[in-house]
């Protein structure tokens, strides 16, 4: 069984072969290929943490087979100077069950989600989108701004961060690395209004802005609340937008943002137009006109992590990189 590490798995894993490799994953999970159960929480109160367990099978050859088990322990690094987010993927041979692969999850997790958010952006968002509003500075935010990047000819980004000292020293690494102005913002509603692609990824439990401020033809990822009782957005955002998400049972079972609307009854389930892997078949319809405000929302899934593991374990032994490791 071949380990690697997170640094591996940074030097292994570029942003547009992850977004090319969740697209395809979206895709067979649409097309009813892939086997995935809903993810075990096991909630961790008295340490405000909690563990999950996602495996996935995705069909086809070579097909993927692996399970990440992570941890989100919110109060890491303030109390502890630990990552918020720690884990592994096991990576399996799919014909024959072997574990193939252990690889660090944190990075991983990052980067497909962010590419999740590259996809949506490619699918949803308008061809013109220059501008970026970003919430958040965590481990998260840096794939969401570059997969954003990668997909749209984005010239200049904002920054809204808890934490105004890591906010300037996030700013000033995603300058460097993608060579656009990336600029730490307090000023909330002007960032939004100024925005042609909104990204969320914190650990809110109320929403960020009044959806109110959205300019038409705005396109919103949300990816950091990832429970029922969280949300980013607000009940006026989802009522003026077109709201798209990962899946549907995932959505309604963890999806605060739209589960809350729902409970208070401004809308019903309904109102989620498709999944991105319908759009992505041509199944459901997507953005109709440059005024469209689109949203999606994700919580997450398994099969992100299936789908870019193998592709992480199949640069590592194309490059010599890793420890092999025998189990008997």
């Amino acid at each position: 069984m071949l380990v690697l590490s997170r640094h591996d798995v940074e030097q292994l894993l570029t942003m547009p072969d992850a977004i090319a490799a969740v697209a395809e994953g979206l895709c067979q999970l649409t097309l009813g290929h892939v086997t995935m159960p809903q993810r075990l929480a096991v909630p961790v109160a008295m340490h405000n943490g909690i563990h999950l367990s996602m495996p996935a099978f995705v069909e086809g050859e070579p097909g993927a087979l692996a399970i990440k088990i992570v941890t989100v322990y919110n109060d890491n690094p303030a109390r502890y100077g630990e990552p918020t987010i720690q884990g592994v993927v096991l990576v399996h041979d799919p014909r024959t069950g072997k574990p193939l692969a252990l690889m660090d999850a944190e990075h991983l997790t990052a980067m497909r989600t962010g590419a999740i958010s590259g996809v949506a952006t490619q699918t949803l968002a308008r061809a013109d989108a220059r501008t970026v509003m970003l919430f958040g500075a965590g481990a998260q935010a840096g794939p969401q701004l570059e997969a954003v990047c990668t997909v749209r000819p984005i010239e200049r980004a904002f920054v809204f961060a808890l934490n105004p000292d890591g906010g300037r020293g996030f700013c000033a690494r995603m300058a460097e690395k993608l060579g656009i102005p990336v600029e730490p913002l307090t000023d909330v509603q002007q960032g939004v209004e100024m925005a042609d692609v909104v990204c969320t990824a914190t650990n809110a439990s109320s929403p960020l802005f009044n959806g109110d401020w959205l300019r038409p033809g705005t396109h919103i990822n949300a990816i950091g609340a990832y429970t029922r009782t969280m949300r980013e957005l607000d009940t006026t955002t989802i009522l003026r937008s077109r709201v798209y998400v990962d899946g549907r049972t995932a959505a309604q079972t963890e999806a605060g943002d739209i589960v809350i609307p729902v409970q208070e009854g401004a809308i019903t389930y309904d109102h989620v137009v498709g999944e991105l892997g319908e759009v992505l078949l041509g199944l459901a319809p997507g953005r109709m006109n440059d005024a469209d405000i689109t949203l999606f929302k994700t919580v997450g899934m398994a099969v992100q992590d299936a789908v870019t593991a193998p592709l992480v374990l199949q640069r590592a032994r194309e490059r010599g990189m890793g420890q092999e490791v025998k189990l008997t």
